[in-house]
């Protein structure tokens, strides 16, 4: 039986800083890699307080999500790594700009450190369109 897994890595999203692909379909759901802040040109994290990072973290999850064949606003879960999870409200008010619609569920965690040294990582699970 064939296996349903097709990796993505997109133009226009930052490159992966490790042995990974931004994105795998499989059985109608996209899976993404958690983005940090990082500018997709210069590959330098960017944004000075959580909620900026967030902004940026956001932008390259859609930028990922359509490069697949999706839309971020399609999400069905993410889960935001905040390294203070104090930032919650912060950056709770600009994942809310993403999804003012219809949100998809989400999980926010406080963790003890990120990838260089970044201070919100989020990841995502999309519907692809059939």
């Amino acid at each position: 039986m064939p296996i349903d897994r097709h990796p993505f890595v997109v133009p226009g999203a930052p490159p992966a800083i490790g042995p990974y692909v931004h994105a795998v379909a499989s059985g109608g759901l996209l899976f993404c890699s958690g983005q940090i802040p990082l500018d997709p040109e210069s590959g330098e994290l960017v944004g000075e307080t959580p909620a900026d990072q967030a902004r940026q973290c956001l932008e390259n999850l859609a930028v990922v999500a359509e490069g697949a064949g999706g839309r971020l606003a399609d999400a069905v879960r993410c889960t935001v790594y905040l390294t203070d999870i104090g930032a919650f409200a912060e950056v709770g008010e600009v994942y809310a700009s993403f999804f003012a619609d219809d949100p998809p569920a989400r999980l926010a965690l406080g963790v003890a450190a990120l990838p260089k040294g970044a201070q919100v990582e989020i990841e995502a699970i999309v519907a692809l369109p059939r």
